[in-house]
């Protein structure tokens, strides 16, 4: 599966806000937006230019996109699925997005970033019911158990992990238990849960057109 190689504040810095692509580098005084609040590019330093309804609605999606760490084509097939399903789109939508593994990973705090938490399942870090899964994409349901694999949790990306968990909010929708480094979906996320960075109607609009 290909993923964006490219500099991760740029994306921040074309979207004109923080979008947590650096895990905690991003509450810093390292960050691109702080250091230079304008779009990459020869002509950035201008400004940005009034947008067009459009526009607006093409920044929002590649926006959602990029805060879950997904290429133009997995987007579109996740939006593609949430139509098929009853009820609103743009719920629908983010429910699919919150609810695939990385973000689940990133959430609980067990990665600083949906890039990191990507990378992590990808080399077998982790259990669901008791079967390990590699796959970034999985989403999870309501009832699934989320572990650390028993030979992984002495590694180094996870031998201070419960002191960094006491500080993570963890959404409601998910229960952590901090002794067994594990996880358990308490139901599906509600639009209370949703990143509140993105505008899902006007994602539902930009595919409508």
């Amino acid at each position: 599966m290909s993923k964006y190689l490219g500099p991760k504040c740029k994306l921040c810095r074309r979207e004109g806000e923080k979008l947590m692509l650096k895990g905690e580098r991003c509450n810093t005084g390292k960050c691109a937006i702080v250091k230079r609040n304008y779009p990459p590019g020869l002509h950035g330093p201008k400004g940005r230019t009034r947008q067009s309804g459009y526009n607006m609605q093409l920044r929002e999606k590649q926006k959602a996109k990029r805060i879950y760490n997904l290429m133009e084509k997995q987007f579109s097939l996740s939006f593609s699925k949430a139509i098929k399903q009853k009820g609103e789109a743009g719920e629908n939508l983010m429910k699919i997005l919150e609810t695939r593994l990385d973000n689940v990973i990133y959430r609980l705090g067990f990665a600083p970033s949906r890039a990191e938490a990507r990378v992590l399942i990808n080399h077998g870090h982790f259990k669901i019911n008791d079967f390990k899964v590699n796959i970034p994409s999985f989403n999870v349901k309501t009832g699934d158990i989320i572990k650390i694999k028993q030979s992984s949790r002495n590694s180094q990306q996870f031998n201070s992990l419960p002191e960094k968990l006491k500080k993570i909010d963890i959404p409601g929708w998910l229960n952590l238990d901090l002794k067994d480094l594990s996880a358990k979906v308490l139901h599906q996320p509600a639009k209370e849960n949703f990143e509140a960075k993105i505008n899902s109607q006007v994602i539902v609009e930009f595919y409508s057109k």
